[in-house]
């Protein structure tokens, strides 16, 4: 009898250890390194593989069936996941991250559309801010945005999340030491325009001139997109710094959706570029910003 017994409860503790095996790897995981973690998102896997590729000590976890990969990159403990479209895949997949693998910065990469129209397929906006172009209130007027209640602590959110300084100051820096593929125009090649902007985020793919009109004249928006705000608004509500880097894949024109096929890969490619290099300055000191016309701080 007490044979029996001893045996019940020997295959119980197994059962349980069965069963939490996934938290069990996990939690060592996160504690075999002390060294602070980057998160690097995307909300297409194309994105986050161009990033995926160059992690180094790679280890692949599925959590909710959501693959994570974590490693080094440049010298630096990252880890790397695709979101899916739209805002709440973007929130979801964040959050998930963040009580796993309790990163200390998170930099979401991949493509937007231009609504600045002095940017092109290729070109890159580091976002000083971003914003959803799609909440608030809708009067008469149009739509007047506004953030919601924060449910951690009471305090509504405000409409522009700030890119964390050090971040972009970083960026800034990795912008002259990024390998970024040329653009073929008919006029030639020209190298792509890196500058500091707005990107606004919403649940619709905008391919409307008039859409970008009226995103540039609310919100002084550079970039449109699609999960950015989501990220951000999440990072700013759990205290994590954060930054949006976004590549032209096109204008948000009527001609969007074909723009997009063309260019995807390259947009992709130097975005990814740009944030591989910024990585890899983390732990150094920004070096001084450059004055330049089209990067002064906005309000």
């Amino acid at each position: 009898m007490t044979q029996m017994k001893s045996t019940k409860i020997i295959c119980t503790s197994l059962g349980i250890l069965c069963v939490c095996g996934g938290e069990i790897s996990l939690a060592a995981e996160s504690k075999s390194s002390s060294a602070p973690v980057t998160a690097i998102l995307g909300a297409f896997e194309r994105e986050v593989t161009l990033i995926e590729d160059q992690v180094r000590q790679r280890r692949d976890r599925k959590i909710e069936g959501i693959r994570f990969v974590s490693g080094k990159l440049n010298g630096q403990q990252v880890v790397v996941t695709w979101t899916g479209v739209g805002k709440v895949n973007a929130a979801m997949t964040t959050t998930l991250l963040i009580e796993h693998y309790k990163p200390k910065r998170i930099i979401f990469t991949g493509i937007a559309g231009g609504v600045n129209p002095d940017l092109q397929p290729g070109d890159i906006v580091i976002a000083e801010k971003t914003a959803h172009h799609d909440m608030g209130t809708v009067w008469p007027e149009g739509l007047f945005c506004r953030g919601v209640r924060s449910r951690l602590d009471g305090f509504e959110n405000p409409v522009f999340f700030r890119a964390d300084p050090n971040l972009i100051a970083l960026a800034v820096q990795a912008s002259d030491r990024a390998g970024l593929e040329s653009i073929k125009t008919l006029k030639g090649e020209r190298e792509p325009k890196i500058i500091r902007g707005v990107v606004v985020t919403g649940d619709s793919f905008i391919a409307s001139t008039d859409k970008c009109a009226e995103l540039r004249k609310r919100l002084e928006a550079d970039a449109v997109e699609m999960e950015g705000a989501a990220v951000a608004q999440i990072c700013f509500q759990r205290q994590i710094a954060c930054l949006v880097i976004r590549s032209i894949s096109d204008n948000a024109d009527e001609g969007a959706v074909l723009d997009k096929q063309m260019f995807y890969i390259m947009a992709a490619r130097n975005s990814a570029s740009l944030v591989a290099e910024i990585v890899g300055l983390l732990g150094t000191k920004p070096a001084p910003e450059k004055n330049a016309g089209s990067e002064k701080p906005r309000d």
